[in-house]
């Protein structure tokens, strides 16, 4: 995978400061327009996948390694995988797992190596020429505290525990002023000494866990009777 340069910083207007953090304070391309989106494929590509199954993916994660949730009726854009499924409605929360850019193409051939390619998981890979909704910055109302996600994945109510439908929030946010490529999961971390998280084993533990929220939806589903 080759480094990134960061986007030169730009005057921004002070009526935009969601829009200031992400490309002043840590130096993130954002998509024009609004609702605010962020351009994947730059300084990251993004892990969408179920909320129960990404929690227990988090250990393979470091400290710092940015995590978001959002509700499922929000769809990235810009994603030929997104599109041709028109993006169809599920259930409960999703997790967005920010991995190094250029993991996205990097995941057919890594689920096939690990013999999950022949699967169909509820997990995607967002990667160069998408983008994903912008979540809100720390200390915005209306976000859910990184303590509020339980162990199922389903988040807990009541003030300021859960954003509108639709709506972002960071769980484990960026830091401002730090570079987040050294926090993010890479398969050049495999073997090495390195302080970077393992894609390989986040990936493997993320589809196993896809797959039993599969089996566990399917279990749920009534019998069908002709």
């Amino acid at each position: 995978m080759l480094p990134t340069v960061p986007l030169p910083r730009r005057p921004l207007h002070p009526s935009d400061p969601v829009r200031q953090w992400y490309e002043n304070e840590l130096g993130w391309a954002t998509v024009p327009g609004s609702p605010l989106r962020l351009a994947a494929g730059l300084r990251f590509d993004v892990l969408d996948v179920p909320a129960e199954a990404g929690v227990r993916a988090l250990r393979h994660l470091g400290p710092t390694s940015p995590v978001a949730l959002r509700a499922s009726g929000s769809a990235p854009c810009g994603d030929p995988a997104a599109r041709r499924e028109k993006w169809p409605a599920r259930h409960g929360k999703r997790m967005w797992l920010l991995v190094a850019a250029g993991s996205a193409e990097e995941l057919p051939g890594l689920l096939d190596w690990l013999e999950w390619g022949a699967l169909a998981l509820d997990l995607t890979a967002i990667g160069a020429g998408g983008s994903i909704e912008a979540p809100l910055p720390p200390g915005v109302p209306d976000g859910v505290p990184e303590g509020s996600l339980t162990t199922d994945g389903a988040g807990t109510d009541g003030p300021g525990g859960s954003g509108p439908q639709g709506a972002a929030v960071w769980l484990r946010p960026p830091e401002p002023g730090c570079e987040v490529e050294p926090s993010l999961p890479t398969l050049s971390a495999v073997g090495g000494g390195g302080g970077a998280p393992d894609l390989v084993r986040l990936v493997d533990t993320v589809a196993t866990q896809c797959h039993r929220v599969r089996l566990r939806r399917a279990c749920a589903q009534p019998p069908a009777y002709s």
